[in-house]
């Protein structure tokens, strides 16, 4: 059954829905990247490998990939305001467990797996809340700017970690983000109202019936860019756990070791950057055809990749900009994917096609700071410029891989 979405919403309520949901995204995102962007320090505090500390930066997404199937899923049969609700608590609680429990390699990694858990219950429902809420009119700049949010937050994810941490330690910097969680409590509480649910879709055997994902699956464009997604996902947070470390071994091969500006300062700007990107290309998107749109950019940030880690010994201003331009085109073609998932899925299948999307897509995340941290140690630990130029290789190699599946899958439409 088609939704029906209420008939008396003015573009300035619609507005307001969108801006109050965008900013309660960005705060519960807080948190997201506060391990990676003090990856050295945790490093050097709990005397972590790269491999380990690769897995406290991957298992975030590995609990957010084992909740995502289910919490997306039931969108389609319970109000997605009651998910994002409760996982805002257990992002509240699991911030804090972290700052005042952890205190090594194991108790890290349960805490962000918790946090990973509320991003899946928080994230893609969030999305579901507002399309079950908006007319079909508002949807495609709805999309592009929450989904753009969600570069925001990873951007001030890292930047508000670098200043608290710098004047307060790491502790609050968790607290922090408990504190942010709760907030975008609040704002879901007061700015969406309840929607009811029709019973024979909450009853258990409707709720059941959400988890089957074969028909989505069978859905072609919607598959298409759902293997797309997890390409861009893999070299996205790949990149994001790792070139904090990567910015603090190329100031310490510096004449003047001291930067004009820090390596958390950088992957704040450059996710405001790429987050901009992400608006811009999911509006040439739309004028002129996602497919192209998306290959043209993952050919670019593929080759930023491939060249970008061989350049470590550059003077650092102009590593800055590169790393800027990779942000911009790696996290690019976000939008347009995220709008061609959900235009392509069947609307009484929306909630389980974005779980399924974000399952996979967060699967890849999961995998690729793991598998860079496997690289940096067999290459030597991230202390040579071979070291980092294999170990973007591996990032971006993921680029190459969606754009052959799309250029394939094109073919086949063709035929």
């Amino acid at each position: 059954m088609n939704r029906t979405p209420p008939s008396d919403l003015t573009p300035a309520r619609a507005f307001s829905i969108v801006a109050a949901m965008c900013i309660a995204q960005v705060l519960g995102m807080l948190g997201v990247f506060a391990f990676p962007a003090l990856l050295p320090h945790f490093i050097h505090l709990w005397d972590l490998t790269n491999s380990q500390a690769g897995w406290i930066s991957g298992i975030y997404f590995v609990g957010y990939s084992i909740a995502v199937p289910v919490l997306t899923s039931l969108t389609d049969r319970i109000d997605s305001r009651k998910i994002y609700i409760a996982s805002c608590c257990v992002g509240v609680i699991s911030n804090i467990g972290f700052g005042v429990f952890s205190q090594g390699f194991w108790s890290a990694l349960i805490f962000r797996a918790l946090c990973g858990l509320s991003l899946a219950g928080t994230f893609i429902p969030g999305l579901k809340a507002l399309v079950d809420r908006l007319e079909i009119r508002y949807l495609p700049r709805t999309i592009s700017f929450y989904t753009a949010c969600f570069g925001l937050g990873m951007s001030i994810s890292f930047y508000y970690a670098g200043v608290i941490f710098k004047w307060l330690g790491w502790k609050p910097v968790f607290f922090t983000a408990a504190a942010s969680s709760g907030i975008a409590l609040i704002i879901c509480l007061m700015i969406l109202a309840p929607k009811p649910v029709e019973k024979s879709k909450s009853s258990l055997r409707g709720i059941l019936s959400t988890l089957n994902f074969k028909p989505v699956w069978q859905n072609y464009p919607a598959r298409t860019y759902i293997i797309a997604y997890m390409c861009h996902m893999w070299e996205m947070f790949a990149a994001r756990s790792w070139m904090v470390a990567f910015l603090a071994y190329a100031v310490s091969l510096q004449a003047y070791p001291t930067p004009f500006m820090a390596p958390t300062t950088v992957m704040a700007v450059a996710g405001i950057f790429g987050m901009i990107a992400s608006i811009f290309f999911g509006e040439l998107a739309v004028k002129f055809g996602r497919r192209r749109i998306v290959s043209i950019v993952m050919t670019i940030s593929g080759l930023f990749g491939l060249s970008l880690g061989f350049l470590v010994d550059l003077p650092f201003p102009a590593l800055v900009c590169l790393c800027i331009g990779y942000t911009i085109f790696f996290q690019g073609d976000s939008a347009a994917i995220h709008a061609g998932v959900i235009t392509a899925a069947n609307p009484d299948r929306r909630g389980a096609t974005m779980a399924l999307q974000s399952l996979a897509g967060f699967m890849a995340a999961s995998l690729s700071p793991i598998a860079v941290g496997f690289i940096l140690d067999l290459t030597g630990g991230g202390n040579s410029t071979i070291s980092w130029g294999l170990t973007f290789g591996a990032m971006s190699i993921s680029a190459f891989l969606g754009l052959f599946l799309l250029f394939k899958t094109q073919n086949k439409d063709n035929a």
